[in-house]
Order: C-alpha cells, then sequence, then structure tokens
C-alpha cells in the first residue's frame, strides 16, 4: 500500500507501516496522521527517554500499547504510571511530562491538531539539554 489513498469524499486510508518515521530526538520517534481536526500520532520511546515538562491548548488522549510511561501531572507534580493497555486524558491547559519506564510504543490522539508537531517548531520536545 502507498502511504495514502484518497477513497473519495475526503476519505483517506493510510497503512501505519507505510508512513515516514521522524527522530525527534534521541529514543523519541513518531509518525503522524492529522486531519482538519484531530491528530493521531503512534510515539515511540525507549526506555529512559524524557518528554520535558509542557503544556498546550490540545485536549489529549494517550494510550500505551506496549510498555510503561511515568507521567507527572500538574502543579503539584503527581505522578502516575500508565502501562500497556491503559489510557491517559490530559485536558487542555495542564503542565505534563513523561519518563519511559522501558521501551514504550504509544498512540497519542490530539483536538485540535499539534500544529508545532506539523511545523517543527516543539522546541520543548527537540531540545537534546533536557
Amino acid at each position: 500500500m502507498s502511504v495514502e489513498n484518497e477513497v473519495g469524499e475526503g476519505v483517506r486510508h493510510m497503512s501505519w507501516e507505510a508512513l515516514p518515521l521522524e527522530e525527534v530526538k534521541e529514543g523519541v520517534s513518531r509518525k503522524l496522521i492529522s486531519g482538519d481536526r484531530t491528530m493521531v500520532a503512534q510515539i515511540f520511546l525507549a526506555r529512559g527517554a524524557v518528554v520535558p515538562l509542557h503544556s498546550h491548548e490540545n485536549e489529549q488522549v494517550t494510550y500505551i500499547l506496549d510498555g510503561a510511561l511515568r507521567f507527572t501531572i500538574g502543579k503539584e507534580g503527581k505522578e502516575v504510571v500508565v502501562r500497556t493497555g491503559e489510557v491517559l486524558h490530559i485536558p487542555s491547559g495542564v503542565p505534563h511530562s513523561a519518563e519511559a519506564l522501558e521501551d514504550t510504543l504509544d498512540l497519542d490522539v490530539f483536538s485540535p491538531p499539534r500544529q508545532d508537531w506539523l511545523d517543527g517548531t516543539d522546541a520543548y520536545l527537540r531540545d537534546t539539554e533536557s
């Protein structure tokens, strides 16, 4: 299958395997599918990889397909470990960070799509000093 096939009426059919893998920084890579109002991303995190503290206007749902992430949430810094088969919902504007406790594959859904991910201005994530 090619990367994307137009089915008709704006419907697109895609294969994760055919999508390009973007290495964001050492230990973190992703594949993106974006529509007008929703984005879905496969995120690959190597054990020990860190997503630094950040917040965004986008509502986020994270589904762990394999592995485990330790999230630090909100101003109080509450920690929650999300494992294979579990889901975490992060409302718009809530500060959060994550650390991969093991090699992890997660599926993130954002609404609206993460414009910073689409245009490469997500410096908080790309910063190798974090």
